[in-house]
Order: C-alpha cells, then structure tokens, then sequence
C-alpha cells in the first residue's frame, strides 16, 4: 500500500487531502503542529485507522526536511506521493499599508511553508524512483482575484513554484500537478453550517489525480461544484521559446 505524506494537513484541504487519500487505498503520513492538532484531524477525517502523524513546524526551513529524515532511518513509514496544501492566513491589510513584517509573515506561512516541502520531499522522491509518485500543490484564486493584498502575493508566488515545478518535472518519475481552487472548502462540521462545500466532497478531486496518470504537469482548475469530481486540466506549456523580431 502506497503513502501520502500531507502537508498541512489540519487545515480545509489539508483534511480533504487525508481523506482522498484514505479512499484511494493509500496510508497517510500527516505533518501536524502538536497532540491537539493530531486529535482535530482524527475528529474531522472521522478515523485514526491509516493515519501516522508526526510532530513538526512546518514554517521552519529545516520542518519537512526533519520528517524527509525520519523517513530514511526508519523511524516513519516510506511515501511516495506528497499533497502540499500549507497556508491559510487571509488578513485584509491594504497593500500601501503592508508593512515589512506582515510581508515577511504572510510569505513564510503561505509560500515558504510549500517551498520548504518540494525543497525538502522531491530529492527523496526522484531517488526512489517509484513510477507511480505524484506531488500535488493546492493553490486559491486570491492571486488572480486581488481582494486582499498579501494573500495575493503569496498566491501569485504559488502560481510561479507551480509552473516551474511542472517543467522541472515533465520527464522525471513524480507526476507534479496544481489544483487551482477558488471555491470555498470548509471541514464537514463547518459547511454543515455554512453552506460551502464539504472537504470530504473536495476529496474527490484528489482521488481522481491519484487515479489518472495522464494528469501530468497540469493545473486542475476546480471552479464550480461539477469540477470536483468532472476533472478539468490543462497541461502547463512546457515548449515556450523566445520569439525573434526577424
């Protein structure tokens, strides 16, 4: 049985994650902050059963890489597909009014955190060499949309790591793939109240990627309630060249 190790794992889409994976027959290795945040992920996901957590923090350069460690002893089980779903601050703050260190916050805690996993996951991933590896980066529209400054940026960050990571690995043996997601996802508990959309409807979306490996090097755009599980990809240009004025 094959192994996701999620990042982010206690958030939205950290937690739709872990049960896509769950129903696609893999075991999970899920990245949590402490004990309490190991309990509020078995509440939400509804089971323990194939779940390992491990302790780490996650904003730090050296977080994943910890857990990548723990892997090569022997200490956590092997994986072979990554979900990087890490984030979630959301401030309203005024672009002329961000300050320096807000920036630097909103950066580490919405970008870096996802950097530092690639960074940290993809050597062991290319190294195993397992065919079957996949790395999945779930990214917002804030980027596109604009409505608060340092979400946005950090989004738009995300956008760039994606496209680079899918060139990066159009020929190796780990299919990376970007969920684009501008729909509001909320753990079940939450939309019961809400209205949004569920996160165990939201794993669907997971499920079908895991499933397909014709999906490479794509964003999946996941827009409307029928994307979720009617998948809608395109595939990252991989052949642009710079143009002459001849």
């Amino acid at each position: 049985m094959e192994t996701v190790l999620v990042v982010g794992s206690t958030g939205n889409i950290g937690i739709a994650a872990v049960i896509g994976a769950l129903r696609s027959q893999c075991n999970v290795i899920a990245i949590v902050r402490n004990q309490a945040s190991a309990e509020k992920l078995y509440m939400h996901v509804g089971t323990r059963e194939g779940i390992t957590t491990v302790e780490a923090d996650i904003t730090s350069d050296h977080g994943v890489q910890g857990v990548v460690d723990l892997v090569k002893t022997g200490k956590l089980p092997a994986f072979q597909h990554v979900y990087s779903a890490a984030g979630g601050l959301y401030g309203a703050t005024l672009l002329h009014e961000l300050d320096t260190e807000e920036l630097h916050q909103y950066m580490n805690v919405n970008f870096e955190t996802n950097f530092f996993a690639y960074r940290a996951t993809m050597p062991y991933l290319l190294e195993q060499n397992n065919p079957n590896s996949t790395w999945t980066l779930c990214t917002g529209g804030m980027g596109d949309l604009g409505t608060r400054a340092a979400p946005a940026l950090s989004q738009g960050a995300l956008y760039s790591m994606s496209n680079v990571a899918c060139r990066d690995n159009q020929a190796t043996n780990v299919r990376f793939n970007e969920i684009y997601l501008t729909l509001r996802v909320e753990v079940d508990e939450s939309a019961e109240k809400t209205g949004f959309f569920r996160a165990s409807a939201f794993a669907a979306t997971y499920c079908g990627i895991l499933a397909r490996p014709e999906i490479r090097s794509c964003r999946i755009s996941v827009c409307e309630k029928e994307d979720i599980k009617e998948l809608k990809f395109k595939e990252k240009r991989c052949d642009m060249v710079l143009k002459k004025d001849d």
